[in-house]
């Protein structure tokens, strides 16, 4: 049976809905500045919606993703190139990073004591130094297997490369971060 305009409306909203936030932070953490991370999500989704709402809602994850990463890829080459135009004409080597949202400071009544929070902001702090470390395509696989929870054919179509490549990526991204983080894990 055919699912009509206004279900497949619905679906396509909770599946946005649903990946948003994971999807953003890993924007966050590729281009580590927010506001472009929120433009390649929202990129990311307007495509996914045009070129692929009419697929099965099974499809639109590995869709999405693979729609992510290549946003995120075009990113890097468009920043690339920009910041060898900076530097030509004498500009900023990197561009600045805004401040940090003053929503995401605000305190929230049902944490932990100040020092269980100080000591898992740091543990999460070093935890993201630690994949920000790692190389493009070490990162890209360690967040859609771990944080999308992705499989390894998944993480493959997503990213258009070989389930081989995958393994080779995930594994040392994995140990990478185990010899970063020993200490804390």
């Amino acid at each position: 049976m055919a699912r009509s305009k206004t279900d497949t409306a619905g679906e396509l909203d909770q599946f946005l809905a649903s990946i948003e936030k994971r999807a953003f932070k890993t924007a966050v953490i590729a281009t580590r500045n927010r506001d472009d991370a929120l433009d390649i999500v929202q990129d990311a989704m307007i495509k996914l919606v045009r070129n692929y709402a009419d697929r099965t809602t099974d499809e639109w994850g590995a869709l999405f993703h693979r729609i992510l990463q290549s946003t995120i890829l075009d990113w890097y080459r468009r920043t690339k190139v920009r910041n060898r135009w900076r530097v030509f004409l004498g500009g900023k080597d990197q561009p600045g990073e805004d401040e940090e949202d003053p929503l995401e400071k605000l305190a929230v009544s049902n944490l932990p004591g100040p020092e269980v929070q100080v000591q898992h902001d740091v543990v999460m702090q070093k935890l993201d130094k630690a994949v920000d470390s790692l190389p493009l395509r070490q990162q890209q696989v360690f967040l859609l297997r771990q944080w999308e929870g992705l499989d390894v054919a998944q993480t493959a179509a997503a990213m258009g490369i070989t389930q081989g490549s995958v393994k080779t990526h995930y594994s040392r991204a994995v140990q990478s971060l185990r010899e970063s983080l020993e200490d804390h894990w």
